[in-house]
């Protein structure tokens, strides 16, 4: 009997897997390989790996992450994911096809500067009609959604400083600058939203 390594852990994961996939199902339906940035603990992509079989998931983090999510990824033993691939914010990104971006709880613990790299990064690297799905909080005209967001984002920024909830209309100006426009913002349990993108023509809104 093969003996897998401790795997770690996020409760968080495992709180809001279950309603991501819910949107994932529909979301990503037509899609045949998706990207995702920050797989953490690889706890995601093994679920959502596992519920969509017609996805290659890729798994992508810092190569700190990979011990863990190579765990995952090993002891599941799904034929449809691939990775963990070395992906920093900061310069460095897998050569893989996707004609999607997954990403769940990053822009907030992550610098502005990279928040910036993550949307140009995206932007090209997706082909026309490719997807961007984004998971987490966000600030809407400045304001806290929630007191707990309020909350959180004082823990955030005791832990670093650069870190800290978006605002959604910066980052959504950042899409639009990467070429992509949005097309769903739902709603999340605990104060989360799921925001989808959709990448343009290269040409679109040129005259």
């Amino acid at each position: 009997m093969t003996k897998y390594p401790p795997k770690p852990f996020s409760e968080a994961c495992e709180r809001n897997k279950a309603p991501i996939l819910e949107l994932l199902r529909e979301l990503f339906a037509d899609r045949r390989a998706v990207l995702e940035i920050g797989s953490g603990t690889g706890q995601h992509a093994v679920h959502f790996a596992a519920a969509l079989p017609h996805l290659t998931w890729h798994a992508a983090d810092l190569p700190p992450h990979h011990e863990g999510i190579r765990a995952w990824l090993e002891e599941a033993g799904l034929p449809n994911t691939r990775g963990p691939w070395p992906l920093d914010l900061r310069g460095s990104w897998p050569e893989v096809e996707a004609d999607a971006v997954f990403s769940a709880n990053v822009l907030h613990i992550v610098s502005w500067a990279l928040v910036e790299n993550f949307f140009a990064g995206v932007g090209a690297r997706l082909d026309r009609d490719g997807l961007l799905a984004v998971y987490g909080p966000f600030n809407y005209d400045g304001r806290f959604t929630s007191d707990s967001n309020a909350r959180f984002e004082q823990w955030l920024k005791a832990r670093d400083p650069l870190s800290g909830i978006r605002d959604f209309e910066a980052v959504n100006t950042l899409a639009a600058k990467a070429g992509l426009v949005l097309d769903r913002d739902v709603a999340m349990p605990a104060n989360n939203r799921l925001l989808l993108w959709r990448k343009l023509p290269a040409t679109a809104g040129r005259t």
